[in-house]
Parts: structure tokens; sequence; C-alpha cells
């Protein structure tokens, strides 16, 4: 018998708890938002007529009598909680909460600032007096509440085995991920059936995606010139299978190479991933540009004339090999970690060699780590903006081509969002062929029984192979950054290579004033701003990256897979369309943000989350069921099972979630270049306002400042999480091999 997950000695308790919070947020928090103003300073006036009242002031004084449907299904819900568990109350509690979620919502979609939000409601109702704002801190907590009990109504009633935790954690995931991606996205990419005159016509959506220049083929002296659809799918396949590759590599040497290579390799691994997207772009065109080294040097050894061969489709390939084979080395590092190594030593006992044991057991072992390694990789080059801008020359792609569309002159918003479907169904289809891949068979590595098994050393020939690939790539990383960096110790990069640190000095000086200290330089709002809003939204999305990942691989569920492709949504989408789909969205009621650090903070969290999943899935492939089973049958709850039991044996992952979370935040450009105000200004905003400037050794310098400042922040979550414990002996030796005869 399954035991809930608010225990059997008060089974009723979480329910009068949402009960009692959906009574709080109608009578004693401000209902609406108020411009400028923080929900705790609107205080003082819950209990008033002004704009800060209550939900029940506003329904009973303010004619806004639409707001009682809330207090109706509280009270339903309240009549379900004096019952004892089981179908009833179920029945009770699921229509109240339905009832009450499901009228506050619609009344806040059609009811806006103006009275009705649509022309039709107009002419089949009649102008409605009153109007409403932005939902507040009284109204979140309400609806929250009603969902929540909605969500105990169905597990009451049988559904998710009964647990109350998982119900509620299924439809609350559900319903965020509806919200903030599914709707802004679907809002905006509606304009694709839309005509020039604002009307729905499916032949506007085929005119703009079937033309030539998205999926044409023309064959020319030097070679055949693609589509933009057929460029961008063969560079995210290349990329994919780039980063997987040296993603594996660079995980099998940090975790089995030997300790000398774990710590540089790790930090190293991490610098691209740690840096804004164009300082990596700027390093490679200093080495191979037109005027790089590379090109000068080919020049005077060899007479060769420099070119613009870097331009294009090679310098893309690089720029995100370069930036994301550290997401794969971060998933592929958990993995490899989470192999058995009695596996391993099984074989070896029955004389298999090294290679045959690597080949036959821990490679296939590596396949759901690969296939979530080579999804994400996927995914971030389809959407990638910043390094086809930078380095992308005559090759276009259609994060660029969707970019031009918004902020062109023509200001094509139904094209741009045509292709971002084209990126959609790309991002669909590579997720099908990773579920049909994985399949329904078993990986699971890490059970309830001790393991003390040895790692086993890797083959001579994979060991050197890995070294030749491996330590190339380090030493290029090494070299890019070098370059890239140098310029914000120099007056003027081309010019003066005279050293200086006043561009470190005019960013972040410090001075003592008549009143104490004053932050000077004129980077310190926007670094302090960022460090804020990124310190938010990480932890909160790891968490429910990995709880998304926990009821994706722990429980079954109608629509599953539904559920995780929404989950992934995000990353199919570039972020600058996901910036402005957030703009029209949540720029009028019943969610009014647009201008907040609030709509930043979500951003940063749902186009990040997908990492969180991707990691904490496979991560959760290799746990045996038998640990949550067991904590079960002692009669612990689901959520202490979770957090107990599950979540320290996750640690490689939600380290994963934790740093990527964190450092996208901070480096991010083009998921929030239409978010920023001057109140919420961001390190990246402020760079490319100073390389847009010619400002280029503030730039740099800022970029380093920021390197710095995130190494600490993994070494602090690194520290702070630790690592996991697996129960597994250090080799003392070399490890005793048997040949294979």
């Amino acid at each position: 018998m399954p035991i809930a997950s608010g225990g059997q000695r008060r089974p009723n308790a979480s329910i009068w708890a949402c009960i009692a919070a959906g009574l709080v947020g109608y009578v004693a928090l401000p209902w609406y938002a108020i411009q400028d103003t923080a929900w705790y300073e609107a205080l003082p006036q819950v209990f008033g007529q002004a704009e800060g009242a209550d939900g029940v002031m506003q329904a009973l004084q303010q004619g806004r009598s639409w707001l009682f449907v809330g207090l109706f299904g509280l009270a339903l819900c309240v009549l379900g909680g004096l019952l004892r568990p089981g179908r009833a109350q179920g029945r009770w509690l699921l229509a109240g909460g339905a009832i009450g979620a499901i009228g506050l919502a619609l009344s806040g979609f059609t009811i806006g600032a103006r009275g009705w939000s649509f022309a039709w409601l107009n002419s089949a109702f009649g102008e409605l007096a009153g109007n409403q704002f932005g939902i507040g801190a009284g109204g979140f907590v309400a609806l929250a509440a009603l969902i929540l009990l909605a969500a105990f109504g169905l597990a009451r009633l049988g559904f998710f085995k009964g647990d109350l935790f998982v119900s509620a954690a299924v439809i609350g995931c559900g319903v965020l991920m509806a919200l903030f991606i599914a709707y802004p996205v679907s809002k905006a990419l509606a304009g694709a059936f839309l005509n020039e005159d604002g009307h729905a016509s499916l032949n506007a959506f085929w005119a703009r995606i079937g033309t030539d220049r998205v999926w044409g083929l023309e064959c020319l002296g030097g070679g055949v010139r693609c589509g933009v659809a057929w460029n961008t799918l063969a560079l995210a396949l290349i990329t994919a299978t780039g980063t997987t590759f040296l993603g594996t590599l660079m995980a099998l040497m940090a975790e089995r190479g030997g300790k000398r290579w774990q710590g540089p390799l790790k930090v190293l691994a991490l610098l691209p991933i740690i840096t804004p997207p164009f300082v990596v772009g700027l390093g490679l065109i200093l080495l191979f540009g037109r005027a790089g080294v590379v090109n000068q040097l080919l020049e005077s050894s060899f007479g060769i004339e420099p070119t613009r061969w870097f331009y294009g489709m090679p310098g893309i390939l690089v720029a995100q090999l370069f930036a994301f084979t550290p997401i794969a080395f971060m998933i592929m590092r958990g993995v490899v970690q989470g192999v058995a190594p009695s596996l391993e030593e099984a074989a070896q006992m029955l004389r298999a060699s090294r290679w045959r044991t690597f080949v036959t057991i821990t490679l296939p072992l590596l396949k759901p780590g690969l296939a979530n390694a080579f999804l994400v990789g996927f995914i971030e080059s389809i959407a990638d903006f910043g390094n086809p801008v930078v380095v992308g020359g005559q090759f276009n792609v259609l994060s660029t081509d969707i970019f031009f569309a918004i902020v062109g002159a023509q200001y094509d918003q139904g094209r741009a969002a045509s292709l971002a479907w084209v990126l959609t169904i790309f991002a669909l289809g590579v997720f099908a062929l990773q579920r049909w891949v994985l399949g329904k068979q078993n990986y699971t590595t890490v059970s309830g029984k001790g393991d003390a098994g040895i790692a086993m050393p890797l083959p001579n020939g994979v060991r050197r192979t890995i070294y030749c690939i491996a330590l190339p790539w380090v030493a290029f990383t090494v070299v890019v950054y070098l370059f890239a960096f140098a310029g914000g110790f120099v007056r003027t990069w081309g010019r003066d290579y005279t050293f200086t640190l006043d561009h470190f000095h005019n960013a972040f000086a410090l001075e003592w004033g008549k009143f104490g200290l004053v932050w000077a330089g004129t980077a310190w709002n926007s670094l302090i701003t960022t460090v804020k809003l990124a310190a938010i939204s990480a932890p909160i999305t790891a968490g429910l990256g990995l709880l998304i990942a926990w009821l994706l691989a722990r429980n079954e569920f109608k629509g599953q897979g539904a559920f995780e492709f929404a989950a992934l949504l995000a990353f199919a989408i570039p972020g600058t369309v996901l910036g402005v789909s957030y703009i029209l969205a949540f720029n009028v009621p019943p969610l009014e943000l647009t201008g907040t650090g609030l709509i930043i903070v979500l951003c940063f969290m749902f186009r990040n989350l997908p990492v969180g999943v991707r990691a904490g899935t496979a991560a959760f492939k290799q746990l045996d069921r038998s640990l949550d089973e067991a904590s079960l049958m002692l009669r612990a709850s689901t959520s202490q099972t979770l957090f107990k039991v599950v979540l320290p044996l996750l640690k490689p992952a939600l380290v994963a979630a934790l740093i990527y979370s964190f450092v996208r935040a901070m480096t991010t450009v083009s998921a929030v270049i239409f978010l920023v105000t001057a109140e919420n200004e961001l390190a990246t905003t402020y760079i490319i306002g100073r390389v847009g400037n010619g400002d280029y050794g503030l730039a740099l310098a800022y970029c380093t400042v920021l390197m710095i400042l995130m190494s600490l922040a993994i070494a602090g979550v690194q520290f702070v999480v630790g690592e996991r414990k697996l129960g597994r002996r250090k080799a003392a030796g070399p490890a005793l091999v048997v040949p294979a005869h």
C-alpha cells in the first residue's frame, strides 16, 4: 500500500495547510501588484480601499465580484478537508481547487486594465465597468493553494498511486511550465499563422517557410549552397557529435586517467562555459581572423594571402565546440562516476581484457549519458545566437535569421515565428530519436548493495587516444584565453600594447568619500544586479530540474512524454525569441512583469531548466529503484525518501545543474537583451554596450572579473555540495589485470 507524503498520523495536514495559505492570500496580502512598490510595502493598505487591498476588500468594495470564485473554491475544499481520506474527499478537493483556480485564471486572462481583454467579449457582453491589474502576492498565494488542493484531490481519487507529494509535484511543475514556457512561446509562435492583416492564414505560414532561402539547395562551382534550415541542421548534428565525443573523453580522462589530470582538467574544461560568448569569439578571431596570428604566420612563412576562411561554418563549428563541450563534460562526468566497478571486475575475472571490458561493459553503461549529452548539444547548437553573429560571416542559420527578422527594419514577427517553428520541429525530432535509442533498457549501476570495487584503469590504447585528443584541446583552450584576455591589460589592442590596469580601475574603482566607501566604478551596478539575480535563479533552477527528472525517472503518469518535452522546449527556442515572447506575454494582466527583476529571474530559470532535467535523468537511470522502495517500506514519506536517500546520490547532477544555471545566468545575452532596464542592467548588456562603443579594453577587463567571480562560485558550490560517496575502495597500487587468452 503506498504511503502518502503527508504520513499516516495526520493525513489531512497538507490539505489544511493549503487551505490556510489560500485564506491568508485572500485576507492578509495585497491582491494586485502595485507598480514600483514591493508587496510588503503595500501591507498597510491591505484592509483599506486603495490599490493594495486584499482580495476580499477588492471583491466587496471595489466591484471586482469575479474574485469570489476563488473563495467559493476554498469553501468547497474546507468541506472536503472535514472528510476522511478517500474518493469522496478527492471529489470535493478536485471540484473546489479546479473551480477556484480555473475561475481566477479565466478572469485574469479575459479582464485587463481597460475592461475586457478581447474585442469579441465586448461585442458579446457589452463594455465591462470594472477592470483589474497584474496579480500580486495575495493572488499568487491563493491561486497556488487552489492548484495544490486540486492536485491533492486527484491523488485522493487514485491518480499518482494516491501520493499527495507526487501529484502536487506533477501538477505544480506542469502549471509552471505551461505558464512560463508554453504560454509565452505559443503566443509568439501564433504569429506564424497570421497574415499582414492579422487574420489566421495557413497560406501565410507556408509562404514564409517554403522558400529557397529556408530549404533551397544550389550547386555552385565551389560546392553546395544550402538554405538556412539545412545549414542549421547540419551544424547542429556535427556540433552535437563533436561535443559528446570530446566531453566523454574529458570525463574519462578526469575520472579514470589519473589524479594528476583531474584538477587542471576540470578547471580548464569549465573555462568556456563561465565566459561571455563574445569573448571566445574575439579570441578565435584574434587567432584565425583575417588579421589573426595564424593568417599572419602563413603569410610571412609561405606567402599565403590572408583570407576570411575562418568566417562561416568553420568558425561557428569551432566556437560551438568550444562553448558546448563543457556541458557534455559535466553530464558525462556524473555518468562515468556512476559506473559500478564491480561489473568491470566481474568481466575481468571472467578473463576479459581491459579493452573488451571497456567496449562491452563500460561504454554500454554510458549510453544514457551519451544520448542526453547529444540531445543537449544539438538543442544548444540550433538555439545558439552569439557565435553565428560573431563569426558566421555569410553562413546563415535560423537563429540569426529570426533575430534580424525581429530587430531589422522590416520587423516581420510572422517570419520570425515561422522560422522558430522549424527549430521546434528539429528539436522534437531529435528528442523522439533519443527516446527510441534508449527505449526501455535498464542502465542501473548504483544499487542498494555495497560496491567496494576499484574502477578499472583505461585500456592503454584508449588512454593514449584520449591524451592525443583531449590534451591538445586543453592546450587550445589556454591559447584562446591568453589571447582574448590580454586585451584587458593593454591600452589599445592593435595599436598600443603598453601594460595598464586603467580598464579595471574605471570599471571597479572603490573610493573613500565623505560618507564612507563609494562604489565609483561604472560597472558595479550591473555586476551586483547580475550576481543577485543569478544567485536567486540558480538554486531554484537546479531544484526544479532535478524534481522534474525524478518525476520522469521514478513515476509513470499519462502525458509523461509531453511533460518531458515541455521541460526541454525552452532550449529549442532561440533566446531572442524567448525574450520577445516574455515581453508579449507578461506586459499585460494577469502577469505584469516587464521592467522588473522577476521577469529576468524567470527567463533565467526556464531557459536553463533543460540541463538540470537531462543531468538528473541520466543520473536517475543509474540508481536502483530498490533504494526508493526500501525507504518507503520503512514508512518514510515520498518527500523524505527524495531528500534523504536519493538526493545525496545525485550530487554530481546537482553540482552540474547549480553550476550551469549560475554561470549561464551570469553570461547569457540573447534571452535577456530585450528584458533589461536601466534599473536592472546586466553584466553582459553592459559589456555589449562597451564593445559597441569600441571600448574593448574595459569590456575584456570586465570579462576577466566575471571569470574570477564565477570560478570562486563554482569552487564554493563544489565545497558546499561535496562529492557523491559510493563506498568504493581506492586503488593502492596498479590494478591486477587478467589478460585474455
